[in-house]
């Protein structure tokens, strides 16, 4: 992907240099479902509190100037790129559709950091909170990305933040409270909707994608490089590889060819009505 470094980093809260004492905690799987619940029922289930941009405090940690490598400066400046693309794209379509984009913000962390929606770790991946209005990101995912699942380039990583940006998209528009709300009300069909958000959320990302295309910001293998991440996560690719079987009826993501589809449709058509997920199948 073609980019440029130095961009404005005003929506980029830096935590790297904080260190968040956990105690007994909870383990990488109690987390992941606390962090659903929490952003399905709207609660601070992770035992998050006070102000969520504050990065100057914890229970037990310190904050240290933030020291990084020549490869994670680089990271750096290219999440910054991405995350200021994105928005700028979403700021220019949105309002052609009723809504107005208002910016989110990035929190860069190491190992776990204190959200809106409670404590966020490494192990969970990057997620968005409503409630603060931010996406989290370890740096260091982007390994776990290239390394257990196997999608490389840097279009990978971007597919991952712009994907994110779309849960904000959701948020801005209306489209996630409604979905919290149809989880309460049936309960039983809570993974399917929570299947057909991230789908909409990947459609999101390639309306992005459709947009660098025409700037002519992509490079050979950049497209390839989005719908081989989008595939690499997909609910019964995680599933086989973990336990060796697959159970649709546990899917909250969407099955590896879904992802690819609905980040596809986003792609081609360039148009955020066309993500509409809940409109019929998959």
């Amino acid at each position: 992907m073609r980019w440029t470094r130095g961009g404005s980093n005003m929506n980029v809260e830096d935590r790297r240099g904080q260190r968040m004492g956990l105690g007994g905690g909870m383990g990488i799987g109690g987390g992941i479902i606390a962090l659903i619940l929490a952003l399905v029922f709207g609660g601070d289930i992770l035992g998050g509190g006070g102000d969520p941009g504050v990065a100057t405090s914890t229970e037990s940690g310190d904050v240290a100037p933030v020291s990084e490598s020549a490869a994670e400066a680089e990271r750096r400046e290219f999440v910054t790129f991405v995350l200021n693309d994105v928005q700028d794209v979403w700021r220019q379509t949105l309002p052609k559709y009723g809504d107005q984009y208002r910016d989110a913000k990035l929190v860069l962390f190491r190992e776990a950091t204190r959200s809106g929606c409670g404590i966020g770790q490494a192990g969970m991946g990057p997620f968005y909170c409503p409630i603060d209005e931010r996406v989290y990101l370890d740096l260091s995912f982007f390994d776990e990305l290239h390394d257990r699942f196997g999608a490389n380039g840097d279009f990978a990583q971007a597919y991952v933040i712009a994907h994110e940006l779309g849960h904000h998209v959701q948020h801005i528009t209306g489209v996630a409270n409604q979905v919290r709300q149809m989880q309460q009300t049936r309960p039983g069909d809570a993974n399917e909707y929570s299947v057909r958000l991230e789908l909409q959320a990947d459609c999101f990302a390639g309306v992005w994608a459709n947009s660098t295309d025409q700037r002519r910001l992509l490079e050979g293998g950049d497209l390839e490089e989005a719908l081989n991440a989008a595939s690499a996560i997909g609910d019964d690719r995680i599933q086989r590889e973990t336990t060796g079987s697959v159970r649709p009826e546990s899917f909250t993501h969407g099955s590896s060819a879904q992802r690819v589809s609905w980040f596809r449709r986003g792609m081609e058509s360039g148009n955020p009505e066309s993500c509409d997920t809940f409109a019929g199948g998959r």
